[in-house]
């Protein structure tokens, strides 16, 4: 699979294929405050990728931050996720939390992954297979998977910050402009308002329309009017989740490097 979004119509017609692997990433609440109608539904056959609980760093004060290569391997070996595995990832927003697990697997190295358009709302509304989710847990033969990991596509606080003082990058924050411009507070306790020095703000809707990206005419305009240059595009948010939606939009029409910024304000902007 050479592509990193893909229709409905598109994992229809390969549901059956032995190496597709279906993920959910669906998440039970969202700083958004976005809200589903398929909460207990899936795509037949999909395996829950669970972000907060299992694919997140519990010992960590901050919210969403990836796990380790190791952890992330065996995590995915459970999932019965293999090295040829194809993977296909929606969630039941739309597009929302999907990015997020895009992002991770390009980071451990496994390029064959793609996004879901339109996610769950989309695949409902075409009337393709879905089943309930069932209280029991499903167990997987164990998957062969392991990482190859690429830094370049994070960046941590201390890097982020030798690039305030270069022009090599620019930072882009995807949160919703009142909450950038310090107008609106933020969701999480401690944090202040405002947002990162030199950093600029698209919130991710503006790549997005009724649950499905833009079209890339649409993206490529949207890229072409920040003259962005050649400079590596480093993306932030709340807590990186949202981020990764602008990153893989831009992905799709720009050659630029490109990292997130994983801990995002929820790090950054911690009161002292």
């Amino acid at each position: 699979m050479n592509q990193t979004i893909v229709s409905i119509d598109w994992l229809f017609q390969h549901i059956g294929d032995p190496n597709l692997v279906i993920l959910d990433a669906s998440l039970k609440q969202n700083q958004a405050n976005l809200k589903t109608n398929f909460s207990n539904l899936k795509i037949k056959g999909a395996r829950f990728f669970d972000l907060k609980n299992i694919f997140s760093r519990q010992d960590s004060d901050l919210p969403n931050m990836v796990l380790s290569p190791q952890y992330f391997a065996l995590e995915c070996q459970k999932l019965g996720i293999n090295q040829d595995s194809t993977i296909v990832v929606y969630d039941n927003l739309g597009i929302y939390s999907s990015p997020r697990v895009w992002w991770m697997f390009q980071l451990m190295g496994h390029t064959n992954i793609a996004v879901l358009d339109g996610g769950l709302p989309a695949w409902v509304s075409a009337l393709y297979p879905t089943e309930i989710y069932s209280a029991d847990s499903t167990t997987y033969k164990l998957g062969n998977f392991i990482t190859n990991y690429n830094t370049g596509w994070l960046v941590n606080q201390s890097q982020l910050t030798q690039h305030l003082s270069d022009t090599t990058a620019i930072i882009i924050d995807a949160r919703k402009e009142a909450r950038f411009w310090g107008k609106a507070p933020e969701p999480r306790p401690n944090l202040r308002s405002g947002h990162i020095q030199g950093s600029i703000n698209i919130p991710f809707t503006k790549v997005l329309h009724s649950g499905f990206f833009k079209e890339k005419e649409a993206l490529l305009t949207l890229a072409q009017s920040l003259n962005l240059g050649k400079k590596r595009l480093i993306f932030s948010c709340g807590s990186g989740t949202t981020a990764c939606i602008l990153l893989l939009a831009f992905q799709t029409v720009l050659k630029n490097p490109m990292a997130l910024y994983d801990g995002s304000w929820s790090e950054w902007g911690i009161k002292n």
